[in-house]
């Protein structure tokens, strides 16, 4: 029993994780199919976890409106949403009482006319709480912060329309900053991110990290 509680999960991370790396190495046909069924049992084991992802999202929002707690009306809007857009995606060209949302398409209805509205409400609420944090991390206490600070507003006012009424060249001057010292900056980051997959892979396959196997 504690071989299959703790040794086997390590054995097959292992042996799984190694098979991927070598077969991506190899273009040889066999390994090309033995990879297309990897993919595919991949694919049945999401569709699993995004039932169980589904199931506690329901249930969660299930015990907080059946308790009461704070804010379960919005439990309840969860509960609605999911059913009515599973309810579009099933039923979405039928003669029903959904008919004139289904005829243009049920699912892109939901995503035209409430789940775009309601992002951009969002994100227009949020841009003024990105402001607050810029003028709060951008004041000038060094050179270096400084330098952030004059990039940042001439990043910001060179895309909007009022940028090139002050200059011709702040349009021009924006975009090279974002396509030189920005994209530079970006590049080292996705480079440090996949060092960091790469050793975070390599600590899963040799069994140094085990916190996939829960407790502590």
């Amino acid at each position: 029993m504690n071989f299959f509680k703790k040794r086997l999960p390590l054995l097959l991370a292992f042996f799984t994780g190694w098979l991927a790396v070598i077969l991506d190495y190899i273009p040889h046909q066999n390994g090309e199919a033995l990879m297309t069924t990897i993919t595919k049992g991949l694919i049945i084991i999401g569709a699993v976890t995004a039932f169980m992802g589904i199931y506690g999202l329901l249930g969660h929002h299930y015990l907080k409106m059946k308790r009461k707690n704070e804010g379960w009306a919005y439990s309840l809007l969860v509960w609605a949403g999911f059913f009515i857009m599973m309810l579009f995606g099933i039923y979405n060209n039928g003669e029903w009482i959904l008919k004139p949302q289904a005829e243009v398409g049920g699912v892109s209805w939901i995503y035209e006319y409430i789940f775009n509205p309601c992002q951009a409400t969002m994100f227009s609420m949020l841009a003024f709480f990105i402001a607050s944090a810029a003028y709060r991390t951008f004041r000038a206490k060094s050179i270096e912060a400084g330098i952030l600070l004059v990039a940042a507003i001439i990043v910001m006012i060179g895309q909007v329309p009022v940028g090139i009424l002050i200059s011709e060249r702040l349009p021009d001057i924006s975009q090279w900053l974002l396509d030189y010292p920005n994209l530079a900056v970006k590049r080292a980051i996705f480079f440090g991110i996949a060092l960091g997959g790469v050793s975070t892979s390599l600590r899963i396959i040799f069994g140094i990290e085990r916190a996939y196997l829960g407790g502590e």
